[in-house]
C-alpha cells in the first residue's frame, strides 16, 4: 500500500514522499487513514533546525531522515482479528507522524467520542504533556502562578491552571498575537513582554510577594534564569520546555538563597497514578463538558501537499501561528 508522508530529509529540508508499506495486519493491529494532524510548532521546528547539544535527548532522538509529528486523528479502515475495543469506521487518536495511511498496534490508539471533533482530538498528546506539567506543580487552591511561553503547551497549561483553582495567573510572552489567544477572564493577567521585563510588573502587582509557581515552557536556554527571579521563597519553577542547548542554560542567582525548587517533567512520563490513557480520557471529558476549548486556538489549516511551504513559513516566523492543522481528507486520489 502507498502513503504520502512528510519527511525531514536533513537539517532545514522538508520533503513530501510517496512510500510503500506492508498493509497486511497482525492480529492486534489496525489500519488507518489520516483525517487531521497537528504540527507541534515548538518540537517539530527544533527537530527541523537540528541544533542540539551532544548527549541530549534531542541528539539521540532526531536522526535524519526524520518523520515528524505525534498528534494525529485517523479513521480505522481495518482491524486485526484479535482487536475488540476498536472497530472499522471508528475515529482514533494516535501519537504518530504526519502520514496518510499507516498501521499501528491497537493498544496505541485512543477512540474518540462522537462529541469530540477530529480537530479537537488532535490536541490529545499536547493535552497530556501540559497536564503532566500542572500535575508536577502539585498546586493547591489559591496559588499565584506564572506561565512563560504561550505556544501550544502554554495555552493548554493556562486552561488547566484555571480549572485547578489558581487565584492569579500571569501569562507572559512577547508576542501580542499569542497573548490575545488567552481568554480574558478574572484572575488572568496577560503580559505581552519577555520574562525579564515581567519581573518589575509582577513585583508591583503582587506587592513584592512574587509568584508561588512559574512554568517555563519556552525551551529557550536563557529563560530558566529569568523564571527563577519571578518566584518567592520556596517557590517552584516547572520546566516543561526542554532546551536543545542546555550548555547555554543557567539557573539564576537566587536559587539557593531563596530555596527555589526547579522541577522537570517529560511528556512520556506517568505521574502519581495518572497514566497516559487516564490523562487522555480526562482531557476528552473536559472538551465534552465545555470546560476546555482548543477550537479557538486553531489559526491555520493546510493541505499536506503544502507542507514544504508551511514549514518554511513557520521557520521564518511562527509567532502568529498557533494550531496549525494538516487536512488529509482530500488526498485519497494521491495514494
Amino acid at each position: 500500500m502507498e502513503t504520502l508522508s512528510i519527511v525531514f530529509v536533513e537539517k532545514q529540508k522538508v520533503e513530501i514522499r510517496k512510500e510503500s508499506f506492508d498493509s497486511k495486519l497482525g492480529k492486534t493491529e489496525i489500519l488507518c487513514a489520516a483525517i487531521s494532524s497537528l504540527i507541534s510548532t515548538g518540537t517539530e521546528l527544533q527537530c527541523l533546525r537540528g541544533v542540539f547539544d551532544k548527549d541530549t535527548n534531542w541528539a539521540s532522538w532526531v536522526k535524519y531522515p526524520f518523520y515528524p509529528g505525534y498528534s494525529l486523528v485517523a479513521e480505522v479502515l481495518e482491524v486485526g482479528e484479535d482487536v475488540q475495543a476498536i472497530h472499522k469506521g471508528d475515529r482514533v487518536f494516535v501519537e504518530g507522524p504526519h502520514t496518510q495511511y499507516f498501521k499501528t498496534e491497537a493498544i496505541h490508539a485512543t477512540v474518540l467520542p462522537d462529541e469530540v471533533s477530529s480537530e479537537e482530538g488532535v490536541w490529545t498528546s499536547l493535552s497530556k504533556i501540559s497536564q503532566l506539567g500542572v500535575r508536577r506543580a502539585e498546586l493547591v487552591l489559591g496559588k499565584t502562578v506564572g506561565v512563560i511561553g504561550l505556544g501550544l503547551l502554554g495555552q493548554l497549561v493556562t486552561q488547566y491552571l484555571y480549572l485547578s483553582g489558581a487565584k492569579e495567573i500571569y501569562v507572559i510572552d512577547p508576542a501580542e498575537s499569542r497573548i490575545q489567544l488567552v481568554p480574558e477572564k478574572a484572575g488572568i493577567h496577560r503580559m505581552a513582554m519577555d520574562a525579564a521585563k515581567a519581573k518589575g510588573e509582577i513585583s508591583k502587582k503582587t506587592k513584592g510577594k512574587m509568584l508561588d509557581v512559574v512554568f517555563d515552557i519556552t525551551g529557550h536556554p536563557v529563560v530558566l534564569a529569568q523564571a527563577t527571579q519571578l518566584v518567592n521563597h520556596f517557590g517552584r519553577v516547572i520546566l516543561l520546555g526542554d532546551t536543545a542547548t542546555p550548555a547555554a542554560q543557567g539557573i539564576g542567582s537566587n536559587v539557593v538563597s531563596n530555596s527555589v525548587a526547579i522541577l522537570g517533567i517529560h511528556g512520556t512520563a506517568n505521574y502519581k497514578g495518572w497514566d497516559h490513557p487516564a490523562m487522555a480520557a480526562l482531557y476528552l471529558s473536559y472538551i465534552m463538558q465545555g470546560r476546555m476549548n482548543v477550537a479557538s486556538l486553531i489559526t491555520h489549516r493546510y493541505s499536506p501537499l503544502e507542507a514544504v511551504e508551511v514549514y518554511d513559513s513557520l521557520v521564518q516566523n511562527r509567532s502568529s501561528a498557533m494550531g496549525v492543522l494538516l487536512d488529509w481528507t482530500n488526498l485519497k486520489d494521491q495514494s
